[in-house]
């Protein structure tokens, strides 16, 4: 209903393969891409988010390629306005180690790429976790698993603003809720207090 399928037909030339059908949300929708993947490597690029270029991909691929112990990439990210490309909020990633996961911090999920193998190991995303779903996997991966991951210092993603968990205060007090859920399911200290520093940090990036 919101047109995919007239893009899809539009560029039907370069889709090997889609499957449209009824899903139990947007997760769920994306295990089951992850479960068709064919490739080794999985990044997810979702309906509002762009590639700042044609070069991102071999980029990433060119790092999984020469450091093949790796099982994740991320690098930087942009919000920008729905209608325009003026910047909203610039997300500068950086080398995480286990503090910082502690501490809050996250990778930009729409620059996160990981080995298939990542995802057949330790799960996809949690479908009861809500808009945090994400955060749910990147903590199990960063804290739980400690998988190896490595920051590309380069932008790789515009995302216009606006997404599930941003969508008025109700949706807002939504998500974290499901954040304190996933830190405490991931075992993290001081879930409360992680928490607010979360939400506190972002206000660096404006």
């Amino acid at each position: 209903t919101d047109g995919t399928l007239s893009v899809i037909e539009n560029y039907h030339q370069y889709i090997a393969h889609f499957v449209s059908e009824k899903d139990e949300g947007l997760y769920d929708a994306i295990n089951k891409g992850i479960k068709l993947a064919t490739g080794e490597v999985v990044g997810i690029l979702n309906a509002d988010d762009i590639l700042v270029s044609n070069e991102v991909i071999a980029k990433v691929a060119n790092a999984f390629i020469n450091q093949p112990e790796t099982q994740a990439i991320y690098g930087d990210l942009n919000y920008v306005r729905p209608t325009s490309a003026k910047i909203v909020r610039e997300w500068r990633s950086h080398q995480a180690d286990k503090m910082d996961i502690e501490k809050g911090w996250m990778p930009a999920h729409p620059t996160f790429y990981v080995r298939k193998q990542v995802y057949k190991s330790y799960g996809g995303y949690a479908l009861d976790m809500g808009t945090s779903a994400d955060y749910d996997l990147m903590l199990r991966y960063f804290h739980t698993y400690r998988i190896k991951a490595i920051y590309l210092p380069f932008l790789m993603v515009n995302m216009r603003t606006g997404g599930l968990s941003n969508q008025g205060i109700s949706n807002i007090w939504k998500a974290m809720n499901f954040d304190y859920k996933a830190l405490k399911r991931n075992k993290i200290p001081n879930a409360l207090l992680v928490l607010l520093k979360k939400k506190f940090s972002k206000l660096s990036q404006f």
